[in-house]
């Protein structure tokens, strides 16, 4: 007898599932899988596991030695991707300053166009905040 010919729990048990199930197309591609890859994920391993279980034959070691692959095996947890961060984000200072200024002239176009650009979420540029800024010193 040879020592070095290891034992294949997994493949035995596949070969097991695809005589009690000639059929199961989950068993067949998971068997093509591991015969192409030589490894199945632990969901997979965890599948054939509930497949096997259901034969009334087979052997209580081999569901045994599988559970403890699939317990030795990593839990991969799929975190949640971060809400998109928005493009761009108000400056609350100018909206302020817009809002001052408009209170005490409606009719202000420079501001009005500022404000327009603000409320369609545009950039405001430096020197845009520079103006409503002087425009509000101006105001006092």
């Amino acid at each position: 007898m040879n020592s070095n010919k290891k034992i294949d729990i997994i493949n035995d048990l596949l070969e097991d599932c695809i005589m009690a199930y000639p059929l199961s197309s989950f068993i067949i591609s998971l068997y093509k899988q591991y015969r192409q890859r030589g490894s199945l994920s632990k969901r997979q391993l965890q599948g054939l596991h509930s497949k096997a279980s259901k034969i009334k034959d087979i052997s209580i070691s081999k569901l045994g030695t599988l559970e403890a692959i699939i317990k030795r095996m990593p839990t991969r947890y799929k975190s949640e991707l971060p809400p998109p961060a928005p493009l761009f984000e108000k400056n609350k200072e100018a909206g302020i300053l817009i809002e001052t200024i408009l209170a005490k002239y409606p009719l202000h176009k420079r501001v009005l166009f500022i404000k327009a650009k603000y409320e369609n979420n545009e950039p405001l540029s430096s020197i845009e905040i520079a103006e409503l800024k002087k425009f509000k010193q101006m105001i006092k």
